[in-house]
């Protein structure tokens, strides 16, 4: 049992409805506030404590986990949670923030005395329903074994990027990922398109990569018609580091495409792609 934390969840929309179900499935004892208190009433049915305020949810609480529609929403949230945590309290801050609002939050954090931990989650609706999020975490080392427990109840595996919260690494890792998902999301919508359009079965397609370096879960969207902005905007790259003098190497030199200079990138020189 010394595992076992109350934990005061902030947040019981998809994501934060499904990870305080399964703190309580996992025998912590969770407090749990929304917004819209209708959408948290259901998890009293699996054993959580529903707040009619954000004082109340985390009055007590070992860890409090924010889970909200972004970083303004965190910080007003936690202004009104605040005066009821006691100075060490620590705080897994869990909503997918930008970096101006996660250095305000860290401020806050700083200003009452709470340990904070930079905690984004990778994952949708059914990892999360499943507890197999990938928690990604920023913090000290000394007082994890009280974050821990919570994070192994949402989450399938923590990656950890650092011990100083207020860097903001995990939540830096984070906007990277969204940026790869948001890619290959658009990606695999025009790729299926285009196959519709050039009359492909696209089960073809689907053998042609499978088991391969280019297959992906992610392959399962169906998209409709045939409009290729991500192609559009490919090629838009493609010209622009051809233009900067890398029209004679590998592909992957687009990535030279995203920087306003020649240089390679930040502190780099420009080089041969994949060099």
């Amino acid at each position: 049992m010394t595992d076992i934390r109350t934990v005061g969840v902030l947040g019981a929309g998809i994501m934060g409805g499904a990870m305080a179900r399964n703190l309580a499935k996992a025998g912590h004892t969770v407090r749990v506030w929304n917004r819209t208190r209708a959408k948290a009433e259901p998890l009293a049915a699996d054993g959580a404590h529903v707040a009619d305020t954000p004082a109340e949810a985390v009055r007590g609480a070992d860890v409090v986990l924010t889970m909200l529609y972004d970083g303004g929403t965190v910080l007003e949230v936690m202004r009104e949670a605040a005066p009821a945590l006691r100075p060490g309290t620590v705080w897994a801050q869990s909503t997918t923030v930008g970096l101006e609002a996660a250095g305000e939050l860290a401020a806050l954090a700083r200003e009452h005395g709470l340990v904070l931990y930079d905690a984004p989650v990778l994952g949708t609706r059914q990892p999360a329903e499943a507890g197999r999020l990938t928690v990604l975490a920023a913090g000290p080392a000394e007082g994890r074994e009280t974050v821990t427990p919570v994070f192994e109840a949402v989450g399938a595996h923590t990656v950890w990027t650092g011990e100083d919260a207020a860097a903001a690494t995990a939540t830096r890792l984070k906007l990277v990922a969204n940026s790869w998902v948001i890619a290959a999301t658009a990606a695999t919508g025009e790729a299926l398109a285009l196959a519709k359009g050039l009359g492909v079965d696209p089960q073809g397609f689907f053998d042609l990569i499978a088991d391969g370096p280019l297959d992906m879960g992610y392959l399962h969207a169906k998209a409709h018609g045939v409009r290729l902005d991500v192609a559009a905007a490919s090629a838009e790259r493609f010209a622009r580091a051809a233009a900067g003098g890398h029209a004679d190497e590998d592909m992957a030199a687009a990535y030279f495409a995203s920087f306003a200079d020649d240089s390679g990138g930040p502190g780099e020189s420009a080089g041969p792609a994949g060099s």
